[in-house]
């Protein structure tokens, strides 16, 4: 391994402010709403995470890339992000069970990033002015034509992206003689999601997201899934449709993230876009069932209305941000259906909430029994 000789690269975002640093992965020109995620660990998982298409990541942590790549890290089958932004990138990385560096997997994914610039300016810039879009380029410099380039990238508000990284067609995770049936509706779901329904003696289905409700229940599931995915969930009409379909089933339903915010779209409570959304791995997080706090892995640029929440008679405030006191989890009070904002497979974060994972089983088997 040796290190590489980077070129000069830029970034602009879309009020105009600019700065300069070094090309890292493909050299090359790209446009996404900037976000940024706090976790100290777990890059590659977050880079493959489809809920994350359509965004530039700025890593907050100083050092990235230090312990490379590996096969079975990743959330999906190719990396999601539009764009990368670092402090420090490492092209020596010193994990001896790593397969290549984080340079080569960029360049293979055909991510175009930039390093060594001031990420702890930009941070605050973006928790000040709030989420906007942005433009990486080692190929173009001037103001006006990183100008034109933005005006042609799309706002996240009213974007519909679920279907795009859907899959496309069914495929099975888990054991055909498992226990339980369970049916993943894919709008960008996470394999550590699946994985975890594996574990626990669940046979997957995973359904693209276009799949109608007819379609899904012929397979005779015990529980259905409503997966984490990217994009505003508002403007994802067919999905909403679909949940409530699966809730007049009476069947277990749970829902993560984006799963989350349909299921609360389907009972008739709104979402709305964030000012810069959460994105981390210690997010603090209380049950207000049982009153115990979590520390929480998290990904969303929208939420879910907590006035509304309030004003809904059949829905229950199950969990809260105590940050800034957002949803952080609903149930329903005569369904067998709940969802959470956060990630509870942690993959990356603390293992803190994976018993959400065995409550959605209890629910199967309250059933089945």
């Amino acid at each position: 391994m040796t290190y590489v000789s980077r070129k000069e690269a830029v970034l602009m975002l879309e009020d105009g402010t600019f700065f300069k640093g070094l090309s890292i992965g493909k050299l090359g020109t790209t446009s996404g709403e900037l976000c940024f995620n706090t976790g100290m660990t777990g890059y590659q998982e977050i880079y493959t995470d489809p809920s994350y298409f359509g965004q530039i990541v700025l890593n907050t942590n100083s050092h990235i890339g230090n312990y490379g790549t590996l096969p079975e890290e990743a959330e999906s089958a190719s990396v999601k992000i539009s764009g990368l932004i670092v402090r420090t990138f490492a092209d020596v990385y010193s994990r001896s069970q790593s397969h290549e560096s984080l340079q080569t997997y960029l360049e293979k994914a055909e991510i175009v990033g930039i390093s060594n610039l001031d990420t702890r300016a930009l941070v605050r810039h973006v928790r000040s002015k709030g989420a906007m879009n942005a433009v990486i380029s080692s190929e173009y410099s001037s103001e006006k034509e990183l100008k034109a380039i933005l005006a042609g990238v799309p706002d996240m508000n009213g974007l519909e992206l679920a279907s795009i990284v859907s899959t496309k067609e069914p495929y099975f995770v888990g054991s055909p003689d498992a226990p339980f049936k369970v049916a993943v509706m894919d709008y960008g779901v996470k394999t550590s999601i699946l994985k975890h329904l594996a574990l626990r003696g669940c046979f997957c289905k995973v359904f693209p997201a276009h799949t109608s409700f007819e379609e899904v229940k012929a397979w005779q599931p015990n529980g259905y899934f409503i997966s984490n995915g990217p994009g505003d969930p508002s403007v994802m009409g067919y999905a909403v449709e679909t949940v409530k379909q699966m809730l007049a089933s009476n069947l277990p339903l749970f829902g993560i993230c984006l799963g989350h915010q349909l299921l609360a779209l389907a009972c008739g409570i709104p979402t709305y876009k964030m000012h810069h959304g959460h994105r981390g791995l210690n997010h603090p997080v209380k049950n207000l069932i049982t009153g115990k706090s979590e520390i929480t892995s998290q990904n969303h640029g929208f939420s879910v209305s907590i006035e509304d929440v309030a004003k809904n008679n059949e829905v229950i405030l199950t969990h809260i941000n105590l940050n800034d006191q957002t949803v952080e989890g609903i149930r329903l009070k005569n369904k067998k259906a709940f969802s959470v904002q956060y990630h509870p497979e942690s993959a990356p974060g603390p293992h803190d909430s994976r018993y959400l994972f065995d409550d959605f089983l209890e629910m199967m088997k309250s059933v089945i029994s």
